[in-house]
């Protein structure tokens, strides 16, 4: 007999193991030694004082529990297949990979970067020397972006593909299985590595092909088809299409796109800063405790967005990529610029809390980047950057600004302690950020504290620049199926074509190109 209850637990019920099972068997009133529980669904509600979590569970009497996972790591050999050229190994390229092999496709990757084992070299020069390698660094290599991050794994991206299908691929390679359950799930910055490294082996061992430390430098295009692509060495790779998987920080492939007359379009974005406060605060706000949040509970995150308006303009200003007890990294992608993201180890248990808090920027606070046609959006972002990085002395020591003063526009005489590695430098923040920028964030900031009773504060800080929110730039393909609308065989795919915001979404675009560049080309 099976049963599914839904509970209401205290915090140590429905995290600690022994308590979860005494919990639910107690209420679905089974005393039966042989019972078996397990968590479906979790959430936590910290609404009221006392915080409680919502728990969907199943019981099991007499009768074994169904398995976690179905899906399997068992793959068809592909190496003598037809080939499919996918260009980058992050999220999109790599279950579009996966998708290719199941569908009894030789997936060919070309990634510019470095496997994880080597990447780490490069993340290491970046924070302790302050050397950016352009092509392996925290936004290029084996697992792209995502490697490196938080792991968040929420989508609202319901109908681009199969959720449950995606989250079961990252368990079979490793990934905790309370991604399954958890509303908001994450892996950490620590669990990501080895996740990647699984799911490269499953396409290795399948008979596909990745080519680290592998740059595209042109397109094989014959009239309006799209061939293969050439790499740096003059080697051409040739197949049944392209998927382009690049990532939205692969400005050389936008601008090769442009070069070649391939129909890119720049696209609204979103920047500003990366905000940190001690993540006590943050918990002390969010669940109402006195002191610290107890052994029980997750570091607490938040959300937030506030309408603006400048210069009779109406932006939204929001959190992005909210990283509880997390780190703030640098995210250059090339010397000469200043960039910061957010990450966290899974038991986000750094003392640290950062998000993004970032406005939209549409092509109408563009108007003086015109000459850049469908690059406007990419060189306003570089610039910022570039600035941001001279500002602060040239190195990747980040600009920063106490909270409150840079709402009252005063420079800190003094910043906080900081996760980020690199250190801080102590500036108005003016000099970096526009003025449509910066106006923006004072006016949301206040709002803020007043949404969140203490989040206004000069124990956090704001340091530059969030910028690399998603793609400046959009690759046009057709609603339907996901090709190109000028060239055939090429297929935009995920963060960098514009087509996806996150791990997840960009993986399960992966697959649908995949998908679709089969389904149209295959031969029958």
């Amino acid at each position: 007999m099976k049963k599914t209850l839904n509970l209401v637990l205290r915090p140590e019920e429905a995290f600690d193991e022994a308590q979860f099972e005494a919990a639910v068997l107690k209420r679905a009133k089974v005393v039966d030694s042989t019972a078996q529980v397990r968590a479906l669904k979790r959430s936590i509600d910290a609404r009221s004082k006392n915080v409680k979590v919502n728990v969907q569970a199943l019981v099991s009497v007499q009768e074994e529990l169904p398995p976690v996972i179905s899906y399997q790591r068992d793959y068809p050999n592909v190496k003598n297949a037809e080939p499919v050229i996918i260009v980058g190994f992050g999220p999109a390229g790599m279950f579009a990979a996966l998708r290719c092999v199941e569908l009894g496709f030789k997936p060919i990757v070309i990634e510019r970067g470095s496997d994880v084992r080597n990447r780490r070299r490069d993340l290491a020069a970046i924070n302790k020397e302050q050397t950016v390698n352009p092509e392996s660094n925290y936004c290029f290599g084996e697992g792209g972006a995502g490697t490196y991050s938080d792991g968040k794994l929420y989508t609202r991206s319901k109908k681009r593909g199969d959720i449950q299908k995606s989250l079961e691929i990252l368990v079979a390679h490793g990934a905790t299985d309370q991604i399954l359950v958890d509303s908001h799930p994450h892996i950490g910055t620590n669990k990501l590595p080895k996740v990647v490294q699984e799911i490269r082996e499953s396409i290795l061992g399948a008979g596909g092909e990745i080519h680290f430390d592998t740059k595209v430098t042109d397109f094989v295009l014959d009239g309006d088809e799209m061939k293969g692509v050439v790499l740096g060495d003059g080697t051409k790779l040739t197949g049944l299409g392209v998927i382009l998987a690049t990532g939205h920080s692969a400005r050389d492939i936008f601008h090769l796109l442009h070069q070649k007359q391939v129909f890119i379009e720049a696209k609204p974005f979103a920047l500003g800063v990366r905000i940190e406060h001690p993540q006590a605060l943050i918990d002390k706000i969010q669940y109402h405790c006195e002191t610290d949040r107890g052994p029980w509970l997750p570091a607490s995150s938040y959300a937030l967005v506030h309408q603006t308006y400048f210069d009779n303009k109406q932006r939204g200003v929001f959190s992005f990529c909210m990283c509880p007890g997390g780190f703030i990294v640098p995210a250059a992608t090339a010397p000469g610029e200043v960039v910061v993201n957010g990450m966290s180890p899974s038991r986000r248990d750094s003392k640290f809390a950062n998000s993004g808090i970032v406005t939209a920027i549409e092509l109408e606070d563009l108007k003086a980047y015109e000459k850049f046609g469908s690059l406007a959006g990419l060189a306003f972002q570089q610039e910022v950057e570039q600035r941001a990085c001279n500002v602060a002395g040239g190195t990747q020591v980040a600009p920063a600004q106490r909270m409150v003063d840079f709402v009252q526009n005063k420079v800190s005489g003094s910043l906080n302690d900081t996760s980020y590695q690199p250190g801080l430098a102590s500036v108005s923040m003016n000099e970096v950020l526009p003025d449509f920028v910066h106006e923006r964030l004072r006016k949301a900031f206040k709002a803020f504290g007043k949404k969140m009773n203490g989040y206004y504060t000069n124990e956090a800080q704001i340091v530059g620049v969030e910028s690399r929110t998603s793609s400046p730039v959009r690759i046009p393909r057709d609603r339907e199926t996901c090709e190109h609308v000028q060239i055939k065989r090429l297929f935009p795919c995920g963060e960098g074509a514009g087509y996806a915001g996150g791990i997840l979404s960009a993986a399960m675009d992966g697959e649908k190109c995949a998908d679709a560049l089969i389904s149209l080309y295959k031969k029958a």
